[in-house]
């Protein structure tokens, strides 16, 4: 009986600690970001809708979008320009599924240079 009950215990631990390195898995990585009719060429949706290029294939993204991120539109937004994003997340269904999604700065670009010093 303490047999099966430290093989059941056994067992249980060793798919949290399975499940929980799948989820681990999710690395950060660093992508192309930008409106994916404007810059990338996608034509599934009308309109503007955030898109990344991983591995030189485009995918919408869901979990945020390009207002999250600034003004589309501005001379450095996503459909005016192709951005660096560092990203975490998974392809599913032919979409990019963000769980995180941070826009960097555009390479060159001092963005609201801020020394320390009060002004």
């Amino acid at each position: 009986m303490k047999t099966t009950i430290a093989t059941l215990v056994f067992l249980f631990t060793f798919s949290l600690g399975f499940s929980q390195e799948k989820k681990a898995q999710q690395k950060t990585q660093t992508v192309e970001a930008a409106c994916g009719q404007c810059q990338f060429g996608l034509k599934d949706k009308k309109g503007c809708d955030l898109a990344v290029r991983m591995d030189g294939k485009s995918y919408f993204v869901e979990g945020t979008t390009m207002n999250d991120h600034g003004d589309a539109h501005a001379k450095d937004g996503m459909c005016s320009a192709v951005r660096k994003a560092e990203v975490t997340g998974e392809v599913k269904d032919n979409k990019f599924i963000a769980s995180s999604f941070k826009l960097l700065p555009l390479e060159g670009h001092k963005h609201d240079a801020h020394d320390g010093h009060k002004h």
